[in-house]
């Protein structure tokens, strides 16, 4: 039986009707970059999140890189992150001209852990010199927010949330990107709220930072043709606004599906040797972006191995810690630095969870990975 990591497919029948209906609707209007559709996708995401503000951007990557340059992040500054997550979390901190500072993780949630930052701001290379923080909610787990906060609080350093994938996740009854300075998300098609294409949005309930988004995106210019600053070319194209207006109003149900799910992989790779599930949080609503399971011993390769040869897809996010990667050596990192990140890249294996997944394509993968672990 093949069962994918991720069938888009399945999603876009259940919706097809409705879906080709959205896009006709864009076709007809003329407008396809920015306009009605996007400010509709604007209010809504902001509604959603319980925001103040949304601005649509070209992509998740650009949402990150606008905030920072919305917040005057620039040439010299340090920006804290874990290593253990995707690149652009990093490449847009290089980007911005700064210094990206790479953070261990938590090995429970695989996020920011608020102990190694403060022994990083402890040291006098960068005391006072970080001036922005980007906790990543990875896999739909929010980070330890409360504690990142009384940090940024203490050494006057902003947050800017990587919730990329983790729109709907909550933490102590809040919405992912609602508690920093700006939350960031990415459309990606992948994403539990994904669009046919690239795209990208950034929430916050700062005033001036949204009307500083606003003009970043459409080349620095407000009005046309007058421009106070160099910005970019990161609209949200309409056709994407559409798409992800129709699939908006079913994410909730998306989610409980995912936790669904999550709960049957729980009990059913429950004490299989070598094999720990994702932990839960009482404080936190998980949204199970992935399912990712830690494979202990030196066998998450044999193990990936096993299950493509049973045609099960599975993913490994991610295989090589941002501190260690080549186009970072100039700023020093080397083995054992980070010893969760690297850890946790060694032993972390992504497992098919979507909505429209079948019992009995998560039975047999759970069949497959029992009889793997014996």
């Amino acid at each position: 039986m093949k069962v994918p990591i991720l069938d888009l497919v399945r999603q876009y029948e259940s919706l097809k009707p409705e879906m080709d209906a959205a896009v006709a609707r864009v076709l007809v209007s003329g407008r396809f970059i920015l306009g009605p559709e996007v400010e509709g996708l604007e209010k809504e995401v902001a509604a959603f999140c319980g925001a103040k503000h949304a601005i649509g951007l070209a992509s998740g990557t650009d949402a990150l890189l606008l905030s920072l340059r919305a917040l005057g992040v620039g040439e010299g500054d340090q920006v804290l992150l874990p290593s253990f997550t995707f690149f652009a979390t990093a490449g847009v901190v290089h980007n911005a001209r700064a210094v990206p500072v790479f953070a261990d993780i938590d090995p429970k949630t695989f996020n920011l852990d608020p102990a190694s930052v403060r022994r990083i701001l402890a040291d006098k290379h960068h005391a006072g010199k970080v001036k922005a923080m980007i906790p990543v909610h990875l896999y739909g787990q929010m980070a330890d927010m409360d504690e990142l906060v009384a940090i940024s609080n203490e050494h006057k350093i902003a947050i800017v949330e990587d919730a990329a994938q983790a729109i709907g996740a909550e933490y102590k009854g809040k919405k992912a990107g609602t508690i920093g300075r700006l939350g960031c998300f990415s459309f990606f098609p992948t994403k539990n709220l994904g669009c046919y294409g690239d795209g990208g949005m950034v929430i916050t309930n700062d005033d001036a930072l949204a009307e500083s988004l606003r003009i970043l995106r459409v080349h620095g210019s407000k009005p046309k043709y007058f421009h106070r600053t160099i910005g970019y070319n990161s609209r949200l194209d309409a056709l994407q606004a559409a798409v992800l207006r129709t699939k908006l109003p079913h994410l909730a149900d998306w989610s409980q599906a995912r936790a669904r799910i999550a709960d049957r992989y729980d009990p059913a790779l429950a004490g299989t040797p070598g094999i720990t599930t994702p932990p839960r949080f009482r404080d936190r609503t998980h949204i199970f972006h992935q399912y990712t399971i830690r494979v202990a011993g030196g066998r998450r390769d044999a193990l990936q191995r096993h299950l493509k040869d049973r045609e099960i897809g599975t993913e490994v996010y991610y295989p090589l810690p941002l501190h260690l990667q080549d186009c970072f050596r100039s700023l020093g990192y080397k083995p054992g630095d980070l010893p969760e990140s690297e850890r946790a890249s060694q032993e972390a294996l992504s497992l098919p969870l979507f909505p429209e997944i079948r019992p009995e394509e998560q039975d047999w993968v759970v069949q497959a990975i029992r009889e793997f672990a014996g």
